[in-house]
C-alpha cells in the first residue's frame, strides 16, 4: 500500500514540474508583498501583466465586463464587498475618482466580492449612486488571474498602467487623494 501511495505522489510531482516545452514563467504579475507592505508601485520594467481577467457584470447579468475591453486606458481595480464597512466608506471615494478622470482615460472597475446574494450589492450601488461598472464575483474565480493576491484582502485596490500592466497595489482602503497623483503620472505616459 505504501508503494502504491508513493507511486501516485510520484506521478503527482511529476506531472506538475515544468519540462523544457514548458511556458515561460515571469512574463504575467505575481504578487508579492515586501516587508508586508500595503502600499506597493512598480516602475518601468517591473510592471508586469495581469492575466486576462473578466466577469460577469453586477448590474447586468448576462454581460461579461473584461479589463480588456479598456484597452490603452489606465484601470483601477477595486476589490469591495457590500458587507464590508471600509468598502462602503471607500466606494463614494472611487465615484469621485471616476468622476474626475473618466475623461482622461482611466477607467474604475470594481470587483464585488463574497456577496452570495446579487441584491445586496446592486442595492449598494444604486443608493450610493456609484456609475462605474463591477463584476459580481461572489466566488472570487476572476481574481485567478492575479497570480498570489491575497483574496482576503478586502477592500484592495490594483491600478493598472495603459498596457495593462501593475503599476500599484494598495491593500488599504484609500481616499481619492492617495489615488490621484498616481493617476496623473500614469495618464502622462507614453
Amino acid at each position: 500500500m505504501r508503494k502504491l501511495a508513493l507511486l501516485l505522489a510520484l506521478v503527482f510531482v511529476a506531472g506538475c514540474s515544468t519540462g523544457k516545452d514548458a511556458v515561460e514563467t515571469g512574463t504575467e504579475f505575481n504578487f508579492v508583498s515586501p516587508g508586508g507592505k500595503t502600499d506597493i508601485t512598480y516602475d518601468g520594467g517591473d510592471r508586469q501583466k495581469i492575466a486576462p481577467l473578466e466577469g460577469e457584470s453586477l448590474l447586468e447579468e448576462g454581460r461579461q465586463l473584461k479589463v480588456s475591453d479598456y484597452k490603452g486606458k489606465v484601470v483601477v481595480l477595486n476589490l469591495w464587498g457590500a458587507w464590508c464597512p471600509p468598502c462602503r466608506v471607500e466606494a463614494p471615494q472611487l465615484q469621485k475618482v471616476w468622476s474626475e478622470y473618466r475623461d482622461k482615460d482611466v477607467q474604475v472597475l470594481g470587483i464585488d466580492v463574497r456577496d452570495d446574494d446579487r441584491s445586496f450589492p446592486q442595492d449598494f450601488v444604486r443608493d450610493t449612486g456609484l456609475t462605474y461598472p463591477s463584476i459580481y464575483d461572489p466566488g472570487m474565480r476572476s481574481l485567478l488571474a492575479l497570480q498570489g493576491y491575497p483574496r482576503a484582502a478586502v477592500p484592495s485596490t490594483i491600478v493598472l498602467d495603459k498596457e495593462h500592466r501593475v503599476a500599484a497595489v494598495y491593500l488599504r482602503d484609500l481616499l481619492a487623494t492617495d489615488l490621484t497623483p498616481l493617476l496623473d503620472r500614469l495618464v502622462d505616459e507614453k
